[in-house]
């Protein structure tokens, strides 16, 4: 197999290997015969298509062709241009999918948290309320995590950040939000919050925003009130880790998973291979009663209508619509241009529109489970089913929306590659299975295997399973190098 052709409208198909000029190519019924050079992942036009006209993957129009392109003709930036404008008008037009029956009876091992809610992991987390106290966290947590853990506790983890401090408005409300929803988190058992005392976050400003704790679960210090807060602080997190201890992992039904779908690094696959195995995953986990969050706003852009035709209902239509041009509008009124995507290393991979990457990227909110609901950003989830969370496409910040959102878990398909990981565990699913053989460092799950014969339903079993075991405890790659970023949106003045 050389070529696949994705939908029966599409008149171009997607190179499985490089290609080489005379190559003869077929893709079902079409046959050419490559007129250049094409690299993996990249597209080949199956018929002549008119400059002007539009280019079709996944059976939507990915663009429009630049010039005159031939059968066999490489398709790239070269000649094909995005056909996307900027704000649209949009009319409700349901399409109802039904839900395929559960398979019935899948459970993880999680901590059931007095709230009801279930954490994947048991840690103790040091939230910083200012960047001037991220150097503190970590000598904290350092030195606490030399110390033996009591049984059940999955280890100390500080989170510094940036913020906190000189930011107005909506800035100092997101980092409020983010923080707030990250200490409520049910993957940590126990939480420092450490303040400097001065920072506008300050810890009384923040236990506003935050309401009412365990005092048990989430101990507070001030760095400036204290003779020498790394004592202090490595005293407090002894005390969270004991209260922490008290929970032990016990049979918990897949309907208390909250998974996040991220993807980042993509290429021409990542809407052929991971994408589309994380959308059945979404799918099976909505009929099992869980909960799935997608979030990089400006990657729905092309695709929009496609999840809001699957709205539960005409409000959830609205919030949708409102969410795609809020962000439209974010980007016009920095002077920016809404469709500056996709980036140098997508492109390369064999993205070329926006267009393309939506299309490709939704796929990851699955075929058939209606969107329950639409969050603002820092907002968390309230509503089982398919929810969307407005986020940039930005790998950091959009990974730890998901986490301040309540997923417990973070599902991250690449084809280019990346180290990052988040709050929470991040599986990271290659899209190629060259890829997943190079990066076994990063690397967690090969969805590459769809292209070289294994079925989609076999597979998705075994990602099924391994999610199910990853929220049981099985460390993540990137759980394992350490990798535990927290980056927070930012979009007004820095005093």
């Amino acid at each position: 197999m050389e070529l696949i052709r994705i939908h029966p409208k599409d008149n171009v198909a997607v190179a499985v290997r490089p290609l080489a000029p005379g190559q003869a190519l077929a893709a079902g019924e079409a046959a050419v015969l490559a007129r250049q050079p094409v690299p993996a992942g990249h597209k080949v036009a199956l018929v002549p298509i008119a400059a002007g006209a539009a280019v079709v993957k996944y059976g939507y129009p990915i663009g429009t062709a630049r010039t005159d392109i031939a059968a066999g003709d490489w398709v790239h930036t070269h000649n094909l241009a995005t056909g996307l404008g900027e704000l649209l008008e949009y009319t409700y037009e349901p399409e109802a999918a039904a839900l395929e029956a559960a398979h019935g009876g899948e459970t993880f091992l999680g901590y059931r948290r007095p709230d009801g809610r279930v954490g994947t992991r048991n840690e103790v987390w040091i939230i910083p309320t200012v960047g001037c106290v991220n150097e503190n966290a970590r000598v904290i947590a350092a030195m606490a995590g030399k110390l033996p853990p009591p049984a059940g506790v999955d280890g100390v983890y500080a989170f510094p950040h940036p913020y906190g401090c000189s930011q107005l408005g909506d800035d100092q409300a997101n980092t409020q939000k983010i923080l707030a929803n990250l200490v409520r988190h049910p993957n940590a058992g126990g939480v420092l919050v450490l303040g400097l005392g001065c920072e506008n976050n300050n810890i009384g400003v923040f236990k506003e925003i935050l309401g009412p704790v365990d005092p048990r679960r989430v101990k507070f210090l001030e760095a400036q009130a204290v003779d020498d807060e790394i004592a202090a602080g490595v005293a407090l997190v002894g005390e969270l880790a004991a209260y922490a201890a008290g929970f032990r992992r016990a049979p918990c039904p897949a309907a208390d998973l909250v998974v996040g779908l991220k993807c980042g690094g993509s290429d021409g696959f990542s809407g052929l291979t991971a994408n589309p195995l994380v959308g059945l995953f979404s799918d099976r986990l909505a009929a099992a009663g869980g909960s799935t969050v997608l979030t990089e706003v400006p990657e729905m852009f092309g695709a929009e209508t496609i999840l809001m035709n699957r709205a539960r209902d005409k409000a959830v239509f609205a919030k949708i619509v409102r969410l795609i041009n809020d962000f439209k509008l974010y980007y016009t009124a920095h002077g920016q241009p809404v469709y500056e995507n996709p980036s140098p290393g997508n492109k390369d991979g064999g993205i070329t529109t926006l267009e393309d990457k939506s299309l490709g990227c939704t796929q990851k909110g699955g075929y058939a489970a209606p969107v329950v609901d639409v969050l603002p950003y820092g907002g968390a989830v309230r509503e089982h089913g398919l929810n969307l969370v407005s986020g940039p496409g930005n790998d950091l910040v959009a990974a730890t929306a998901l986490a301040a959102a309540g997923c417990q878990l973070v599902l991250f398909t690449t084809g280019r590659g990346t180290p990052a990981g988040t709050v929470v565990p991040t599986i990271k699913v290659a899209t190629n299975s060259d890829l997943f053989r190079r990066k076994r460092n990063w690397l967690d799950f090969d969805a590459g295997q769809l292209l070289t014969g294994k079925g989609r339903e076999e597979l998705a079993d075994e990602f099924f399973a391994f999610v199910l075991a990853v929220a049981s405890g099985q460390p993540t790659k990137a759980e394992q190098l350490g990798f535990r970023d927290l980056s927070i949106f930012k979009n007004g003045v820095t005093l």
